[in-house]
């Protein structure tokens, strides 16, 4: 794996130095779950998941209680790079 291509995707610099370091480690995980993908798992049932196997929903772990959200002055307030009200993001295309 180019661990190059994955820090130019991330938006991350990073030296020469550290791509030697990175891209075994990487080659190692993705190896680890190549292994993981050869697992016989049709007979196991999902550990967790939105929908119980009959469909019905699952039950939530807390609940859904109403609370107080920032104001768009204080989430931009944060925002490393807010124009016209809104949040300033990179292109993605």
């Amino acid at each position: 794996m180019d661990v190059r291509e994955v820090a130019k995707l991330a938006h991350l610099k990073i030296s020469d130095e550290e791509a030697e370091i990175y891209e075994p480690q990487m080659n190692e995980i993705v190896a680890y779950v190549e292994q993981l993908n050869e697992l016989d798992t049709s007979d196991l049932e999902p550990a967790i998941g939105g929908l119980t196997p009959e469909g019905e929903a699952t039950h939530a772990d807390r609940d859904d209680v109403h609370r107080p959200s920032l104001s768009q002055e204080e989430a931009l307030d944060q925002a490393p790079s807010a124009v016209e009200g809104h949040f300033r993001v990179p292109k993605v295309l």
